[in-house]
């Protein structure tokens, strides 16, 4: 055995000694939002719903938001080497378009290539992430057919100063500076990141290091009134990465993310709200060794009103999109301008033991027409300790304009349809331990895929999902440990092949325990194997260490060591992940 593995031993003989019961239980009132568009403790919640709370995310050290989401389970990540390469993310097997990202609230997929760009989010401007396991297109629209991931940014709490300066292998460079101020009724926040790094060889069969450069800014101003309050928002993320391309060639492309938004919150007489954001994205990819572009716009009208009667809580609302879409490349391109409106109701009937949610939408697409959604969902206290959930929704994606008008375009495609049922049975032991057992199926209808052979993209009939996943929860005060099973299959239903970069079987482990000035942090993934094109991937584990001293009220040092056991693996063909590193970051507050 070698000293690494020595040395990780030891830590987690010591790790595990340490924990101790304490008296403080989890909080039972932990409010969400993604799964409802409303306000709801998580346990009404009749999908399943993980948070990534502002510790965790500190304490991980984490440069992208990838690095976080694949230590949760059912999250698969698939990523074209180093920081800022291409990233993917399959959630319960869906493809890495069927799942719906939004900034506080405001979608982020571009309408070129569908999937957002993971790997330019930057985790120091986030408080908090809520996912929701399941369909979900009744209340989002398209893409939402495997899930949603809500990345709500941080609030100013309090007034602040707070700056932080890290290193770490490959030349791996952190600036931040945050400011936060709040008067009661005004709130005001800015954040400035920059990460730069020189990379290391993302290719197997290259030499070549690649590197990438990232700006973020991250600005709010909110104001409170008696019975309103209006926010306005500005996130955006700019930067250089560096890649190789088909011919092994060094190349690399500027990139900006950006989002605005106006959000206007109402509380009317009779238990009425409302909520409004109105919203711009932009997605703008440029290359620098050719005129190769990839640009995409959206303008947003997102309303809802809420009325409270009784044990009903209705919502109603209105979305309205109007998209453009360019791109071009090897001498030809295309320029499209779509519009999608809907509306939508739902009810949230809370009875005794009982809880019912039933949703439906209705979605006019300018290129595929009308489209209905819906969700029906159904939850049982049975006892103190015993629930269950049981649910079914239908869910669609239309094309995006890449799929329509790209490199093997098809005009004539036709929108994904989903139908997913899940049940869910958690046993409480006490208020600090959970068991859960979840069940899914996903059948899609339609699946778009690249076809080879005609060098086109093709519906090519029915694909499915299917799986469960065992899960124990211990939450503490003082320490945590998560513990997720998942066991799945994701298949082309028409030849029976394995649909690609997703593994049947992964297991996550996540513990943290917290001394007096000291916090320690464990995270460990095992992935099976998984099919990619041509090849088949071995399966693979990796564990990162985190540990954060808290030297003062100010002052704090954090450090991670990824990939202690220094594992090589591929999540694409190809392409390496990133070896054991270490990274230190300063962080001063005032």
């Amino acid at each position: 055995m070698d000293i690494t593995k020595q040395l990780v031993l030891i830590f987690l003989m010591g790790f595990l000694s340490s924990i101790t019961l304490g008296d403080e239980t989890k909080d039972l009132d932990t409010i969400v939002v993604t799964a409802t568009r409303t306000n709801i403790a998580i346990d009404d919640a009749t999908l399943p719903v993980t948070i990534i709370g502002r510790d965790q995310i500190e304490q991980s050290l984490a440069r992208d938001i990838s690095q976080l989401l694949r230590f949760e389970a059912g999250l698969d990540i698939g990523r074209n080497g180093g920081p800022g390469q291409t990233t993917s993310l399959f959630l319960r097997g869906t493809e890495s378009n069927h799942t719906l990202v939004l900034v506080d609230g405001v979608r982020i997929n571009p309408g070129t290539i569908g999937g957002a760009a993971l790997q330019n989010i930057n985790p120091d401007i986030i408080e908090r992430i809520e996912i929701v396991k399941g369909s979900r297109s009744a209340l989002y629209g398209t893409d939402a057919i495997g899930g949603v991931i809500n990345i709500i940014t941080r609030k100013a709490n309090s007034s602040y100063i707070e700056s932080g300066y890290g290193y770490g292998m490959y030349d791996t460079k952190k600036r931040s500076i945050d400011l936060g101020f709040n008067s009661g009724s005004t709130e005001l926040g800015l954040s400035v990141n920059s990460n730069k790094t020189d990379g290391y060889k993302i290719r197997t069969d290259s030499d070549i290091k690649r590197g990438y450069e990232n700006l973020t800014t991250n600005f709010h101003i909110g104001q409170a009134f008696q019975n309103s309050d209006i926010t306005l928002r500005h996130w955006r993320t700019s930067g250089t990465v560096e890649y190789l391309d088909f011919f092994l060639t060094a190349i690399d492309q500027d990139f900006i993310n950006e989002s605005s938004a106006i959000e206007i919150n109402n509380n009317f007489k009779n238990n009425i709200q409302s909520k409004v954001i109105i919203s711009s994205v932009k997605d703008d990819i440029k290359q620098n060794q050719s005129t190769a572009n990839v640009y995409s716009k959206r303008n947003i009208f997102d309303g809802q009103i809420s009325k409270l009667a009784g044990s009903h809580n209705i919502t109603g609302g209105l979305y309205l999109s109007d998209e453009e879409a360019s791109s071009f490349a090897w001498g030809s391109g295309y320029n499209k301008d779509t519009q999608s409106n809907a509306i939508f109701i739902q009810d949230q009937i809370n009875e005794g033991n009982h809880r019912i949610f039933i949703a439906a939408r209705l979605s006019d697409h300018e290129t595929f027409g009308k489209e209905t959604t819906w969700n029906a969902e159904y939850g049982l206290s049975i006892s103190d300790q015993w629930s269950i959930n049981a649910s079914a929704g239908h869910a669609f994606r239309a094309p995006d304009a890449t799929d329509r008008y790209g490199y093997g375009g098809n005009i004539n495609l036709k929108p994904e349809a989903s139908d997913d049922i899940q049940l869910n049975v958690a046993f409480r032991r006490d208020d600090n331990t959970t068991y859960r057992l979840e069940l899914f199926d996903t059948k899609i209808e339609n699946l778009i895929e690249y076809d080879f052979a005609k060098d086109q993209m093709l519906n090519i009939g029915q694909a499915s999902m299917r799986g469960l996943q065992l899960s124990y929860h211990l939450i503490n005060e003082n320490y945590s440990i998560r513990a997720d099973y998942i066991n799945q299959k994701a298949e082309n239903d028409i030849n029976k092949t394995l649909l690609l970069r997703r593994p049947k079987q992964s297991f996550t482990l996540n513990i943290s325990k917290k001394l007096k000035n000291f916090d320690f942090g464990l995270s460990l993934l095992a992935s099976g194997e998984r099919k990619d094109f041509g090849v088949t991937l071995p399966g693979y584990a990796i564990v990162n260490l985190t540990g954060q001293f808290k030297l003062n009220d100010k002052w704090k040092i954090n450090t991670q060591i990824e990939n202690i056991l220094d594992k090589h693996y591929e999540t694409a063909a190809k392409y390496r992940m990133q070896g054991r590193s270490v990274f230190l970051d300063l962080t001063r507050r005032w």
